[in-house]
């Protein structure tokens, strides 16, 4: 009998790659700062739930340091996201195809990074119509590791956690997720590949 009815994805790094150390280091130097404050962590956090327009998060960095451009700007916002490799597409198309699961993509994402992949990534709507949810944290204002953002999905989608598999790169993520009853895998990005899902995760299904 099969135990997993439905699958959560993250976005970043599951299929699009990110470099979120190389985003970091080439931020920090670019602002030429050692580390981000607490107002800065705060508003990137604010921006991420749509609390603050894409306008207001600008403004906030071009005050804060008035001598970079909005284009640098943006750029330095943009350059954690990567290539996304054709056969992860390949991967969800089939599942999508197969009907055999609900799939639903839940991702801790904003206008300017989903703007750029639209730009970017060719097949981005052939993506996101393989999926019977679509969660962005922006959109939704709400986002992960805390809880309501899962009792969201739950209640949205008439969900049992023990009957989801919620996988994500990030294990503060997949932390919560367990504690609420999900089958989880805090996938490891750097060695592991979501085409392997099943293989992985064999005992589940």
């Amino acid at each position: 009998m099969q135990k997993i009815k439905t699958l959560i994805f993250d976005f970043g790094d599951v299929f699009i790659n990110l470099d979120k150390q190389g985003a970091m280091q080439n931020a920090l130097n670019l602002f030429n700062i050692d580390i981000f404050d607490a107002d800065t962590i705060e508003t990137n956090e604010l921006y991420e739930v749509g609390k603050i327009s894409t306008a207001e998060f600008i403004q906030f960095y071009k005050t804060k340091f008035s001598k970079i451009s909005e284009t640098n700007l943006i750029d330095a916002w943009n350059y954690i996201l990567k290539d996304f490799p054709n056969h992860r597409l390949d991967f969800i198309k089939d599942l999508a195809r197969q009907k055999d699961y609900k799939l639903i993509l839940l991702s801790n994402t904003n206008d300017m990074h989903i703007d750029f992949i639209k730009a970017n990534v060719p097949f981005f709507e052939d993506f996101k119509n393989c999926f019977d949810k679509f969660y962005l944290s922006q959109e939704i204002q709400l986002r992960k590791p805390n809880t309501d953002i899962f009792e969201f999905v739950l209640k949205q989608n008439n969900l049992i956690a023990n009957e989801c598999l919620f996988i994500d790169d990030t294990k503060a993520n997949t932390d919560t997720a367990k504690s609420m009853g999900f089958h989880t895998w805090n996938i490891d990005e750097t060695k592991e590949d979501i085409t392997t899902l099943f293989e992985t995760n064999k005992e589940l299904f």
